[in-house]
């Protein structure tokens, strides 16, 4: 049964799915979908063309689909769809896309948003990601599945964080990190592999040894450019998937800046 608080206001045309509690004093705008099971409590706005995936619960002064942070937005119609699964604690601000952007932001399924995290206008977001306290994303990131960002960093507009990939704290991400990369400072510097998080998916320990040596041909050797280096492992490691993940991220786009182990790269 939907159970709506006296206090909640949803306003007419918001499609509310089978099992969605709304708390107190939340609203819900006209152009809101709420799939079955979603919670939202206490004080919670939601509002925009926004969608909201099965079973995805939002917690008290989370400002979810309120117009883009951007002066070139002029009004027109646009899209925030968060999946499913999701935990969007206190104060997270999502914003939906823009005309400049293609008019989406996407949030994957069984994400993590701590308190006070942003989603930034055109931003897409994998599945599996974890934003930390104060993380925030600025319009146009893309983060892959199995992200994490940790608390107080920020990932500059138009990166790629590539899948895996994990940011310490405190960290500015200017240019893109590499699949399963490992990135700290105050202007994110490569670090290694996040091989914590790759022991933990349970992957074989093959694949690790070949993307580790993988790593050090990339960013280790000094010969050439990263790219034609990208070139040269990916020839030699086209049968292992982690690598093919890293070349791939890397050669998928040209004119790309990266985050290296040194800054003159």
């Amino acid at each position: 049964m939907t159970d709506i608080h006296p206090t909640a206001i949803v306003e007419d045309g918001a499609v509310i799915g089978e099992g969605v509690r709304i708390g107190p004093y939340s609203t819900v705008g006209p152009n809101v979908k709420l799939a079955d099971g979603v919670i939202l409590e206490s004080h919670v706005v939601v509002t925009g063309h926004t969608s909201v995936g099965a079973k995805t619960h939002i917690f008290p002064f989370a400002s979810i689909g309120h117009k883009p942070q951007d002066l070139k937005f002029a009004g027109e119609v646009s899209f925030l769809e968060i999946g499913a699964n999701n935990q969007i604690r206190e104060h997270v601000t999502m914003s939906p896309g823009t005309e400049g952007g293609g008019g989406y932001t996407r949030v994957g399924d069984n994400c993590l948003f701590m308190m006070s995290s942003h989603v930034g206008h055109d931003c897409q977001v994998g599945n599996h990601a974890i934003l930390a306290n104060n993380a925030t994303l600025a319009g146009h990131v893309e983060l892959d599945d199995f992200v994490i960002l940790g608390g107080l960093s920020a990932v500059r507009q138009w990166s790629r964080v590539g899948t895996g990939a994990i940011v310490g704290g405190m960290t500015g991400v200017e240019f893109d990190v590499i699949p399963y990369g490992s990135v700290i400072g105050d202007r994110a510097r490569l670090a290694g592999l996040n091989l914590v998080g790759l022991k933990r998916k349970g992957l074989p320990r093959e694949q690790i040894h070949a993307l580790r040596a993988a790593y050090r041909a990339l960013f280790e050797s000094t010969e050439g450019t990263l790219r034609s280096r990208a070139e040269a492992v990916a020839a030699e490691g086209a049968d292992q998937p982690l690598v093919k993940t890293v070349t791939d991220f890397i050669l998928e786009k040209e004119d790309r800046r990266f985050c290296t182990p040194r800054s003159e790269d």
